[in-house]
C-alpha cells in the first residue's frame, strides 16, 4: 500500500468563500500514481469545511453558485453572523480573548484585533459541516460522479486569509 500526502494552499476573502478544489484533488491523485484506494481531504481550520456538492452553472452577483447562495441564505437565518460581542453568542469569552492576544504575539496568522475573533457563527457552521470528506479512487478516477464537485469553504467573514487543505491518499 502507498501513502501520498500534500497540501493545497488557498486564499479566502472576508466573506463566506467557496473554492472549487476538484481539479486540484484530481491532479494530486494523478501525481500519487495510486490507482485504487481512498482520498481524504481535510482542513485543520476550525472555521472551514470541505463540502461535496453538485456543480451549478448559474452564479449570483458575488460569483457564488446558486446552491451556495441558497445555503448562505439558509445559514444566515439559522446561524446569524456574529457582528458584535455579547449579542448572539457567548464565544469568545474573556479567557479565550486573552489566549488569542498572547498567541498573536507569536503567530502572524492571529492578528491582535479582537474584532477578528467575533466569528462564533463561522465556528458553528464549520462544526455543522465538518472539516473533511473521504472519496473512493477506482482505476485512478476520483469517484465523485459526473456533477459532483469538491469545495473548500471558509465560513469566517472577518478578514482575508491564507488557508491550507490537506490531501491524504492511500491505496495501490
Amino acid at each position: 500500500m502507498k501513502i501520498y500526502q500534500n497540501d493545497i494552499k488557498l486564499e479566502t476573502l472576508s466573506r463566506v468563500t467557496y473554492i472549487d478544489i476538484t481539479e486540484k484533488v484530481k491532479k494530486e491523485i494523478k501525481n500519487s500514481k495510486i490507482e485504487n484506494g481512498i482520498c481524504l481531504i481535510q482542513t485543520s481550520h476550525t472555521t472551514c469545511s470541505i463540502l461535496f456538492e453538485e456543480y451549478v452553472h448559474d452564479h449570483d452577483f458575488n460569483g457564488d453558485e446558486y446552491l451556495q447562495a441558497d445555503l448562505n441564505d439558509i445559514l444566515d437565518r439559522l446561524v446569524p453572523r456574529e457582528l458584535t460581542e455579547n449579542r448572539n453568542y457567548k464565544y469568545p469569552g474573556p479567557k479565550h480573548v486573552e489566549f488569542l492576544s498572547e498567541l498573536a504575539k507569536e503567530n502572524a496568522n492571529y492578528p491582535n484585533d479582537p474584532g477578528t475573533i467575533l466569528n462564533g457563527d463561522a465556528h458553528i457552521r464549520g462544526s455543522l459541516f465538518g472539516g473533511n470528506q473521504t472519496f473512493a479512487i477506482k482505476k485512478g478516477i476520483l469517484l465523485t460522479g459526473s456533477v459532483g464537485y469538491i469545495y473548500f469553504v471558509d465560513w469566517d467573514q472577518n478578514r482575508n486569509r491564507n488557508r491550507i487543505c490537506h490531501i491524504l491518499l492511500m491505496g495501490d
